[in-house]
């Protein structure tokens, strides 16, 4: 099999029916929606007790109101600049997006108002804190549409996929910035010496999406200042309340400190964020399985570029594809 037609195939199985028996009342179908949004075949990591309880509920109120199930996925509006596919998306976009409707593709064939699943895109703090262009951004989210665009036709008639920018939760940039600067202020005021003290892993994280000016590398405590306003840009974020309504059930990759989300991983086999690796194939057999690599995976991997022409995939990131050795 080659990855082309292999690919295919995989995007054909989504629009096949599951073939799942239909509950016979609301209470049975909130139980059977819970189990499919709560499956160890999905769910890479454990669920606390309460947020099983936040997801069942607001299961609940979305069938009682006869509203599609509204999942919202918190993630990043860029593209790591480390990757040579940046600005854009690619096969891992691709793939984590597939993954997903296949993840909720039982329930839009037992529920007939289906899912409506939003990414909530941090998009207008990347400039600032990343140091990459809003062109660049912008790049990466008409891109990511583009993707949604076509898997159109594969994908259950009662999903809708959209993208929502934290930055059109503010009625002007001005009171954006207002919230920040004030979240900034006050975080500053209430640490010892007024910067955050950080841990290996925010180092580590700093120094991968972080494209360093040349007056940033004069500075020691460069990496201590872009936290501080990355921590008050959580708090501005927060402000909005945007994913944290009775109705919502926030989705990410791996799990948040809070343990207030659906950790699913981006494939069967990978807990990448995919704004921030690639895709590639592992063959399996006379198969492959999907895979998203970070970017040290990358770097320790081997691998062959394979070609790929998939109808209504025209960005040239997707006329080659690396098969892993």
């Amino acid at each position: 099999m080659t990855p082309q037609e292999y690919i295919q195939i995989k995007l054909d199985e989504l629009k096949e029916p599951d073939g799942l028996k239909q509950p016979t009342n609301k209470e049975e179908l909130i139980e059977v929606i819970f189990k499919v949004l709560t499956s160890k075949k999905f769910c890479k990591y454990s669920l606390t007790p309460e947020y099983a309880s936040h997801i069942k509920n607001a299961i609940k109120e979305n069938v009682q109101n006869n509203q599609p199930i509204n999942l919202t996925f918190l993630g990043g509006c860029y593209k790591l600049w480390r990757l040579e596919e940046a600005p854009e998306s690619e096969w891992a976009e691709l793939f984590a997006h597939m993954y997903l409707i296949r993840w909720v593709k039982p329930v839009c064939e037992l529920y007939s108002p289906g899912v409506w699943f939003d990414f909530f895109l941090d998009d207008i703090i990347v400039p600032r804190i990343n140091n990459i262009t809003e062109t660049d951004v912008e790049s990466y989210r008409t891109s990511r549409q583009r993707i949604i665009d076509f898997l159109k036709p594969y994908m259950s008639k009662n999903i809708r996929m959209t993208l929502t920018g934290v930055g059109e939760q503010f009625g002007s940039r001005e009171a954006y910035e207002k919230s920040l600067d004030k979240n900034i202020k006050e975080l500053a005021e209430a640490l010892p010496g007024g910067l955050p003290k950080l841990t290996n892993a925010q180092i580590a994280t700093a120094d991968l999406n972080i494209r360093v000016t040349p007056e940033q590398q004069k500075d020691p405590m460069w990496r201590e200042k872009v936290e501080l306003v990355h921590s008050a840009y959580l708090i501005t974020k927060a402000e909005t309340n945007y994913s944290t309504s009775s109705d919502k059930i926030r989705v990410f990759t791996q799990p948040f400190s809070s343990g207030a989300c659906i950790a699913v991983g981006t494939t069967k086999d990978s807990i990448v964020k995919f704004w921030v690796g690639v895709g590639a194939l592992k063959p399996k057999d006379d198969s492959y399985r999907q895979v998203i690599l970070s970017l040290s995976q990358l770097e320790k991997a081997s691998y062959n570029f394979k070609g790929v022409n998939i109808e209504g995939l025209h960005d040239k990131k997707f006329k080659n594809i690396r098969v892993l050795i």
